[in-house]
C-alpha cells in the first residue's frame, strides 16, 4: 500500500465511523420514541391488558440470549472456549458476580415503574419527566464515583428541574380544566409520576454502579450484560410472583399476549444494546440529540394518536429539558480540541493500521 493512498484511506475509515455513528443515532432516537409510545398504547389499548412483570422478565430472558451469542462472538465462535470463559468468569468467580445482584434487582423494580408510569401518564409527559434520570445520574456520579460537576452542568441540572416541573404544572391545569386525555382505565397522574420518579432515581443509582462495577474488572460489557440478565431473571420470576401472583394463576403467564407485545418486549431488549453502539461510535452531545428528537417524536405524535392537548406551557417546559440535554453533554475544552485531535490520531497511524482499520470497520 503507497504512502499517496493513506489520507484516501483515512478519509474511507472516517466516513464509514461517521456512517456507523448517524446509523446508530438515527436508530436510538426512533427506539426512544417509539418505545415510550408502545408501552403507553400497551397499556391503555381495548381488550385484554398483558400483565407487566411477565413482560419485563422476558425482556430479561431475550436480553440474556442476545448478549450470550454476543459473547459467543467474542470468543471466535468457539464453543469450548465460550463455555470456559463463562464458567470462569460466572462460576469460578462468585464473589464478583454477586456484585452485579444490586443492579440486577435495582434494573427489574425499574422497569416495572416505567410499565406503571407509561399506563398513567400520557407518553409526551413521561418521555418529559423521564429525562430526571439525568439528574439522579449526575448525583449519584458526585457521591459515588466523586466526579465533579462543570458550572454549564449544574446550570443545565437546574435547568432540567424547570422543564419537568413546568410540564407537570401544565399537565396537571390540563386535568383540572377536564380538557386533558382520558386515554385508558383508572388514569392516576400522580402515580404516574411518582413511578416515574422512583425509576428515574433507581436509574440514575443503576446506572453508576454498573459503571463503578464494569470499569473495575477486566470483562467485556456483554458478559457483564449476561451476569445482569442471570441475575435479574429470579429476580423477575419472584416479582411475578410476589405482585401478580394470583392473575397468573388464574388467567395464565402470556395473559393479553399477541404480535404487539413481543414487538414491545424486543424493543425494550434492544435498548440496553442500541446505547452500547451509541456511547462507542458517537459522543454524549449527540446522544442528548437523539434523546431530545425523540422527545419532540413523542409530543407529536401523541397529538395524533392519543388526542394529546400541546399547550404553550409544556411546549416551554418540554424546551428547557431539550435544552438542558444539550448544556450538561456540552464541554467547551473537550469540543475545541477534537477536530485537531483526529487529525493529528490520522496524520500518526502507519499504512498498515490504516488497512487493518478500513478493514475492520465495513465488519462491525
Amino acid at each position: 500500500m503507497s504512502t499517496t493512498s493513506i489520507p484516501t484511506t483515512a478519509m474511507n475509515i472516517h466516513v464509514n465511523a461517521n456512517t456507523l455513528k448517524y446509523i446508530s443515532l438515527i436508530t436510538l432516537t426512533l427506539q426512544n420514541a417509539i418505545l415510550g409510545l408502545s408501552m403507553r398504547y400497551a397499556r391503555t389499548r381495548p381488550g385484554d391488558i398483558f400483565i407487566s412483570s411477565t413482560a419485563v422478565l422476558m425482556s430479561e430472558i431475550v436480553k440474556l440470549v442476545t448478549c450470550l451469542v454476543l459473547v459467543f462472538n467474542e470468543e471466535g465462535k468457539d464453543a469450548q472456549k465460550f463455555v470456559r470463559t463463562l464458567h470462569k468468569t460466572i462460576i469460578a468467580n462468585p464473589v464478583d458476580t454477586l456484585k452485579v445482584c444490586v443492579p440486577s434487582l435495582v434494573y427489574i423494580v425499574q422497569n416495572n415503574l416505567l410499565y406503571v408510569s407509561a399506563s398513567h401518564l400520557d407518553a409526551a409527559t413521561y418521555q418529559v419527566t423521564y429525562q430526571l434520570k439525568i439528574l439522579t445520574t449526575a448525583m449519584f456520579a458526585v457521591f459515588i464515583l466523586r466526579r465533579r460537576l462543570i458550572n454549564t452542568q449544574w446550570g443545565a441540572l437546574l435547568l432540567l428541574i424547570s422543564g419537568v416541573v413546568m410540564v407537570q404544572l401544565a399537565q396537571t391545569a390540563d386535568d383540572s380544566a377536564g380538557s386533558g386525555p382520558s386515554t385508558g382505565p383508572e388514569q392516576n397522574r400522580m402515580l404516574g409520576l411518582w413511578a416515574a420518579l422512583g425509576a428515574c432515581f433507581l436509574s440514575g443509582f443503576a446506572g453508576i454502579y454498573f459503571e463503578k462495577i464494569l470499569k473495575g474488572a477486566d470483562i467485556s460489557v456483554w458478559m457483564r450484560n449476561v451476569q445482569l440478565s442471570l441475575l435479574s431473571i429470579p429476580f423477575g420470576m419472584l416479582t411475578c410472583f410476589i405482585n401478580d401472583g394470583r392473575q397468573i394463576a388464574s388467567a395464565g403467564f402470556f395473559h393479553g399476549y399477541d404480535l404487539f407485545i413481543w414487538y414491545l418486549i424486543l424493543l425494550q431488549a434492544g435498548g440496553g444494546l442500541i446505547v452500547a453502539v451509541v456511547v462507542k461510535y458517537a459522543d454524549n452531545i449527540l446522544k442528548g440529540f437523539a434523546t431530545s428528537l425523540a422527545i419532540v417524536v413523542s409530543c407529536v405524535a401523541s397529538i395524533y394518536l392519543f388526542d394529546f392537548n400541546l399547550t404553550i406551557r409544556f411546549a416551554i417546559g418540554a424546551g428547557l429539558v431539550i435544552a438542558s440535554i444539550f448544556l450538561y453533554g456540552y464541554d467547551p475544552k473537550k469540543s475545541t480540541g477534537n477536530a485537531k485531535q483526529t487529525t493529528m490520531n490520522a496524520a500518526q497511524k502507519n499504512p498498515a493500521q490504516l488497512e487493518d482499520e478500513e478493514q475492520l470497520l465495513p465488519r462491525v
